[in-house]
């Protein structure tokens, strides 16, 4: 039988670390969502995530001020996402001074969307590289390979897509999005399969080629190349 692989004891403290840091973000993703929901429904627009997440000036206050019910609810959902935003940045500060990123992961913050945080959590979630033979294999435990069986080019089913490791697969997610956001080539690349697809499955396309693009850098220790990536 295939040996399974013990992770390391000493690193589990601070993976365990950042794994909460990474529930928490959705945690408050999903109450920035609720309370966008709310501004829309009852003033007729929607407020810039940034300003919802800025701890210095509230901005939600002022947009209920005189509406009893609203007011309170703003209240409730802007402290709730504070009080979150402060652990998340907590839990931040505490991983980069006990982390640095190994030789084999520099090469990591070279690729669009990942920052310091991102690639922490790749390095710590994949531990050793030298474990998956192929890039294939690496691709297939960070959940960006479809497992859908065919005969004869008819769908016969398909596997466990909760194989594999899903804090790999909501970095490279992450990954894809800011990627997407701020990088002229990426967003060409993604623009390009969702004219022919759709978002979701542009964004999936995406998340997977950033996934092995990963795995060539952490294994030969080289740079993020657009031209290889998008050729």
């Amino acid at each position: 039988m295939p040996e399974g692989y013990i992770y390391p004891k000493a690193d589990r403290p601070i993976r365990d670390l950042l794994r909460k840091r990474g529930h928490l973000v959705q945690v408050r993703t999903s109450l920035i969502n609720s309370l966008q929901g709310i501004i829309s429904r009852n003033c007729g627009f929607r407020l810039n995530v940034n300003k919802i997440k800025q701890r210095k000036e509230n901005h939600i206050a002022p947009l209920f001020a005189g509406q009893e019910d609203l007011e309170l609810s703003g209240e409730v959902s802007k402290n709730a996402i504070d009080f979150l935003t402060k652990q998340i940045v907590r839990i931040e500060t505490a991983v980069v001074d006990a982390v640095k990123l190994r030789k084999p992961f520099l090469g990591l913050q070279t690729i669009p969307g990942l920052g310091k945080i991102l690639s922490m959590t790749i390095m710590l979630e994949t531990e050793r590289i030298e474990r998956f033979a192929k890039v294939g294999n690496f691709s297939s435990y960070c959940r960006k390979v479809p497992t859908v069986w065919k005969s004869n080019d008819v769908k016969k089913g398909k596997g466990n897509s909760k194989n594999g490791n899903k804090y790999l697969a909501w970095a490279f997610s992450e990954a894809a999005e800011f990627a997407r956001r701020h990088d002229e080539t990426v967003r060409a690349y993604y623009n390009r399969k969702a004219s022919k697809t759709n978002r979701m499955i542009a964004h999936s396309a995406l998340a997977h080629k950033l996934a092995r693009a990963a795995y060539y850098i952490m294994r030969d220790n080289v740079e993020f190349d657009h031209r290889r990536l998008f050729a």
